[in-house]
């Protein structure tokens, strides 16, 4: 572990003790390093790592504070971080398999406390995705919005955000799927139709069973092409 990763280690350790709560300001650099027994610049690398972990914000003319630390906030980095395997068929294949354990579990939670409101809102995506049916970039962007839609019914901010990462990876795929598969969009219409109503039923295990069936489907699909 280097010297940065101990000053790091050092900073969270007073976080998770308490000693730094949420929403907390730490003490000015000198004293912050002189109550870890760092050097002044340890102080300011581990602090400038975790501003960009969110854990810790700066604000300029004020001080460092710790952030609410919600999760939301704390993995709000995975989307970026998932973009940046664009290129890697292996990586995409193992977010497409973390997205299938995941998303048809999370749309039978949302089955079971889905409000009419949400589920408004997720049947108006879902037309949307029926208008935009021969453009593939908009039925797509739709679908995004509809899962997530979906998922924020569960009422978890976590299942949410790691949702929403890596579905940021997978739609361009889902782009590249419609381009190239001139049957793609009516199916992809048929299986969130399958989920929507569902949903309607307030059918957990139903509802599970298509998302899972979509997921299987567009999983299967870029395996395929993939390895081909």
């Amino acid at each position: 572990m280097s010297l940065t990763d101990k000053a790091i280690e050092q900073i969270r350790e007073l976080i998770r003790t308490g000693a730094l709560p949420p929403g907390s300001k730490l003490p000015p650099e000198p004293d912050l390093a002189a109550q870890l027994g760092l050097s002044r610049n340890l102080a300011r690398e581990a602090v400038k790592a975790l501003a960009v972990a969110r854990v810790l914000e700066v604000r300029r003319g004020d001080g460092t504070y710790v952030t609410s630390l919600q999760p939301s906030l704390l993995l709000e980095g995975l989307g970026g971080a998932v973009e940046l395997l664009q290129g890697d068929s292996a990586a995409l294949l193992d977010f497409m398999e973390v997205r299938r354990l995941l998303e048809p579990a999370a749309t039978a939670l949302a089955a079971t406390r889905i409000t009419d409101t949400q589920l408004a809102v997720v049947e108006q995506h879902l037309d949307a995705m029926r208008e935009a049916r021969d453009d593939v970039e908009q039925l797509n962007a739709h679908d995004a919005d509809f899962h997530r839609a979906v998922v924020a019914a569960t009422g978890n901010e976590t299942l949410l955000t790691l949702l929403e990462g890596i579905s940021g990876r997978t739609l361009r795929a889902r782009i590249w799927r419609g381009l190239v598969d001139t049957g793609a969009s009516g199916r992809t219409l048929a299986e969130h139709e399958a989920i929507f109503h569902a949903l309607s039923s307030r059918d957990a295990a139903l509802s599970q069973a298509a998302a899972l069936l979509h997921v299987n489907n567009t999983e299967q699909w870029l395996r395929e092409h993939l390895n081909s």
